[in-house]
């Protein structure tokens, strides 16, 4: 049965995996350790050996949700009438096996690293958050009952907390053992561009979701409803992420740059862009993460 999950040939591409890994997801995992990153040299507490730690164990997270999400979502069937590029599972690339081992790989290694990272900077309460985020992740949309089916928006809540709160203030903490309130709204900020990110992603599949039963919070709050609220987070991320640089010299420079991409890249999906159309603005959300988030470090930086 070629092209079924679980019979398919296991030899998928390098360009498959790349494609599983999901890359456009990752500046959501980048973005907050930048800010992070930037905190702590802020605070006089830089650390390259830390602030590399953190950035590879957030990268692997998102790289281990997103094989995950590929292995649960494939044998479940939900990815079998997607719009987007096919899955390494539901697209019979790879088999469901050895997806969930890359999975898990990543898990692994993002575990040993964190608790690498933990260790040098004794930081062992992050132990608790740490262990969350994984269980997170795996629950997204794996087990009996995935919380990603739900649409209740716990996928929002646990995205704005593991990939925003916690990966920027965490990042800053494990090197300044301190977070001050800008950091606080730095964290929120980018946590919500993530969610934005995760948003869209969701739009583009409504149609396909609300027949394989996946109902995430754009299938409940609707086609339309779910477009304003993508367009209110990209904005609120935006901005909030900007106001942390009030106790410097480059909140005006910020808001500069990124008040035009915050006005443009909603606008496909406010008029209606669908399926194929949304990979381009899913890719330019994502570098809007990357870059406030980069932008904010650097102002930090220099500071």
């Amino acid at each position: 049965m070629e092209g079924e999950p679980g019979y398919a040939d296991p030899m998928a591409s390098f360009n498959d995996w790349l494609e599983g890994a999901r890359l456009r997801t990752l500046p959501a995992a980048a973005a907050p350790v930048l800010i992070g990153i930037g905190g702590a040299h802020f605070l006089g507490e830089f650390s390259a050996v830390r602030s590399v730690l953190a950035m590879a164990v957030a990268l692997l997270l998102q790289i281990g949700v997103n094989f995950s999400n590929d292995y649960s979502d494939g044998i479940r069937g939900t990815d079998k009438h997607r719009t987007g590029p096919p899955r390494l599972t539901g697209g019979g690339k790879a088999s469901p096996k050895v997806v969930l081992y890359a999975a898990l790989g990543c898990f692994a290694v993002a575990g040993v690293l964190g608790l690498t990272l933990i260790a040098i900077s004794g930081t062992w309460l992050l132990l608790i958050p740490g262990a969350l985020a994984v269980l997170a992740a795996w629950f997204y949309t794996g087990g009996r009952s995935p919380y990603g089916y739900m649409g209740v928006g716990l996928s929002e809540l646990f995205v704005f907390v593991f990939f925003g709160l916690m990966a920027t203030v965490a990042t800053t903490w494990v090197q300044a053992y301190s977070a001050p309130w800008w950091l606080w709204v730095a964290a929120t900020g980018t946590g919500v561009l993530s969610v934005s990110l995760l948003f869209v992603n969701n739009i583009r599949d409504i149609p396909t979701d609300s027949v394989t039963g996946k109902r995430t919070l754009p299938v409940r709050l609707g086609d339309h409803a779910s477009r304003i609220t993508y367009t209110a987070l990209v904005g609120i991320g935006t901005l909030l992420t900007g106001l942390s640089l009030a106790q410097t010299s480059y909140m005006l420079p910020y808001l500069i740059v990124f008040v035009a991409p915050m006005f443009l890249i909603p606008r496909p999906v406010l008029r209606g862009a669908e399926g194929k159309q949304l990979l381009g603005v899913l890719r330019n959300t994502g570098l809007l993460t990357l870059f406030t988030g980069l932008f904010v470090c650097v102002a930090l930086v220099v500071s």
